[in-house]
């Protein structure tokens, strides 16, 4: 028997099938168990499609003009610990030379 995953609203473990789709018994949420969950599409990634989470270091793929400063931040920065914020800049981080600023994850890649 496969194992029925608990509901993505309220974590509820009692979820049961009904035709192709998963009902809880709990809130009354359904969902289709083969699509992606909305958290996994909310969930911000670097530009490889790796997720990001708070306090990972990242490396920076190409230039980023800095407004301000004399110079761009070079590709291959790394940058470690960063937070994860909502909005367009979705990364919070302090990069050596530069202090405190917001990045867009589309452009730094997860460090190994």
């Amino acid at each position: 028997m496969t194992e029925i995953p608990p509901c993505p609203s309220c974590k509820s473990p009692y979820a049961y099938p009904t035709d192709s789709l998963l009902m809880c018994p709990e809130c009354g949420h359904e969902w289709n168990p083969d699509e992606p969950s909305e958290q996994d599409s909310e969930a911000i990634k670097d530009a490889n499609g790796n997720v990001l989470q708070d306090g990972d270091t990242v490396v920076v793929v190409k230039d980023l003009p800095v407004k301000g400063a004399p110079k761009p931040v070079k590709a291959g920065t790394k940058v470690k610990n960063i937070r994860l914020t909502d909005g367009d800049h979705n990364i919070d981080c302090k990069i050596d030379g530069f202090g405190s600023m917001a990045l867009k994850s589309e452009f730094v890649k997860k460090a190994n």
